[in-house]
């Protein structure tokens, strides 16, 4: 499938309803390789553009890949950069099926991380999905264990607890960031 006029940019509140979709489009495309149908519903669940309101307003930032697919302008995925505590921080990935294994996800993720290492990240922590673990490595991230993670539904997903370490130092001596352990499952 031919995607054309793609770009990449910081997204806006106007843009909260077309991340929404091109995140249910992510999960239903691509997470039945790897979860029941079941799992996928629950995934799914609640995604709303409201949900991407209430983030932004929180301090996280999206990143989006736009284009177009048979004319059509589309979002095509999200990048996301926010703080869990301290300069640990957390990023989402995900993109259409139409846009998977074309380099959009690992674009955007430099988006995410570059606001990430501009903001003082040290590391970035991801509860990855299992559709997403291949990415995550291939984008520098180890693994650093397995377990569940709670969907907004609060029912649970297998995941796997990954870390990027950013190679920063911390400003007042110098030293790399002592390390934290691992999430807990």
């Amino acid at each position: 499938m031919t995607i054309t006029d793609i770009a990449c940019r910081q997204a806006h509140r106007s843009d909260a309803d077309h991340i929404a979709l091109a995140h249910r489009d992510s999960i239903r495309a691509i997470g039945p390789t790897y979860y029941s149908p079941t799992v996928v519903d629950d995934w799914e669940e609640g995604l709303s553009g409201e949900v991407y309101l209430k983030a932004m307003e929180s301090g996280e930032v999206f990143f989006i890949a736009t284009g177009k697919v048979h004319g059509e302008a589309l979002v095509l995925g999200f990048a996301s950069d926010y703080r869990i505590e301290g300069s640990k921080h957390g990023t989402s990935v995900y993109v259409r099926g139409v846009a998977a294994r074309r380099g959009i996800g690992s674009a955007l993720f430099r988006l995410a991380e570059a606001h990430a290492v501009a903001t003082g990240a040290a590391c970035i922590e991801v509860e990855a999905s299992l559709a997403g673990v291949e990415f995550y490595k291939a984008n520098g991230f180890v693994e650093t264990g397995r377990g569940e993670t709670r969907l907004m539904s609060g029912r649970p997903i297998a995941c796997a607890f990954m870390r990027k370490d950013l190679g920063v130092t911390t400003q007042s001596t110098g030293a790399r960031p002592e390390r934290q352990a691992g999430p807990e499952s």
